[in-house]
């Protein structure tokens, strides 16, 4: 089966076991020179949605997933990659056993704007949910947002 590499909320074990439950959790890994950012922030009703981009010495931390065909067209209308905000690319993840191809989804629209502080505590949850080193969690729990609520 294919790899999946997560960084957003997709990261979230449990909640990738509703998403796509025939695609089983392959381990963890980083995405180098690569950066987690925000953009398309006229695609979302909480503002700028997660998406990567290419970064020299940045990196991203990543859950693998070993997705199913059935699941993958699941998780494609999940990440409205059918709609066209989604496009998926193939990037190498460094693992502890060594370099792996995988695919993720990247938002295909311009870099800027700021995710609201839901959808930001979420990513981090999700990536703290996955055994994501706790830096990382904190410097995405750091991270400007938009409060947006009621």
């Amino acid at each position: 089966m294919p790899l999946y590499a997560a960084y957003g909320s997709n990261m979230d074990p449990a909640q990738m076991s509703k998403r796509a439950p025939h695609s089983p959790m392959a381990g963890t890994g980083w995405l180098p020179d690569w950066r987690l950012t925000f953009g398309g922030e006229d695609y979302g009703w909480e503002g700028a949605l997660s998406t990567i981009v290419e970064s020299p010495g940045s990196q991203v931390f990543c859950v693998l997933y070993d997705v199913s065909p059935e699941d993958e067209r699941e998780l494609d209308r999940w990440e409205g990659a059918e709609l066209g905000m989604y496009r998926k690319i193939r990037l190498r993840i460094q693992t502890l056993d060594g370099p792996v191809l995988a695919w993720l989804y990247v938002l295909d629209a311009y870099e800027g704007g700021l995710p609201s502080a839901r959808y930001l505590g979420v990513i981090a949850d999700a990536a703290e949910a996955a055994g994501a080193p706790t830096d990382y969690v904190e410097e995405l729990r750091r991270r400007p947002c938009l409060n947006v609520g009621p």
